[in-house]
């Protein structure tokens, strides 16, 4: 692949999956850089990213000073990125949920679109290890999302994607309003608005290996609200 890509990994308390996470991204999708944002983590996150980074230059750590919202962290690493003058941009999650070999198809399916959606829930994509609680939260989530939205897609509140650099240039990072989760509907529906080639690629998210998830009441709620506040926008 010839164009600059950039895998960006937000954390907060990801010591028991960082360096693992980051030795198989090295050796998985060794063609792209990875950008760690991490949240001022309490548990030396940042200091393990700090010594994985010495000897390994594809590895970048960002640190913000405090835990301030998942679409926070993805914004900074992505004008990180568009700085430096990266052309293609993975998110992902750090717990291993996202598989490492599934970033190269994600990349290379920008070679014919604009944004590449990771999604549990068309033909070949599932999911595994999750109660039936958050089965039911999170189909419930994407079928409320997909309606209230008009959009096409199966997975709306998914993390895994990949963007072309000039889909975050257009869409204006600076208008996004979602803090936490429902910032994988916001920037979905916000490039889907504006015009962009978009695909779903079937992926298998796993449960976290290790550490705490970060899924909480509060961020259901405000994914619901943000929802029906975006059919609203001016995009």
């Amino acid at each position: 692949m010839t164009r600059r890509s950039l895998v960006i990994v937000p954390t907060f308390n990801e010591i028991e999956n960082i360096v693992p996470l980051l030795t198989a991204l090295d050796e998985k999708a060794s063609e792209s850089d990875i950008l760690v944002v991490d949240d001022n983590s309490p548990d030396g996150t940042a200091e393990a990213v700090t010594a994985f980074a010495e000897k390994h230059p594809s590895v970048h750590l960002l640190s913000r000073d405090k835990k301030n919202g998942l679409a926070g962290a993805y914004i900074a690493g992505f004008q990180w990125g568009l700085a430096r003058n990266y052309d293609a941009f993975v998110q992902m999650d750090a717990d291993f949920s996202h598989s490492p070999s599934d970033v190269s198809r994600l990349l290379k399916a920008l070679e014919t679109h604009d944004q590449a959606i990771g999604s549990r829930y068309i033909k070949g994509g599932a999911t595994s290890g999750w109660t039936l609680p958050r089965i039911f939260i999170s189909r419930g989530g994407n079928i409320y999302a997909k309606t209230v939205l008009g959009l096409p897609f199966s997975d709306l509140t998914g993390g895994f994607n990949a963007h072309r650099r000039k889909v975050l240039e257009t869409i204006g990072l600076h208008h996004i309003t979602s803090k936490g989760y429902a910032f994988q509907v916001e920037i979905k529906y916000r490039t889907f608005k504006k015009g962009f080639k978009q695909v779903e690629l079937p992926i298998l998210f796993e449960n976290r290996r290790l550490g705490e998830s970060k899924m909480s009441q509060d961020i259901v709620k405000e994914a619901a609200l943000k929802v029906l506040q975006l059919r609203n926008i001016d995009v």
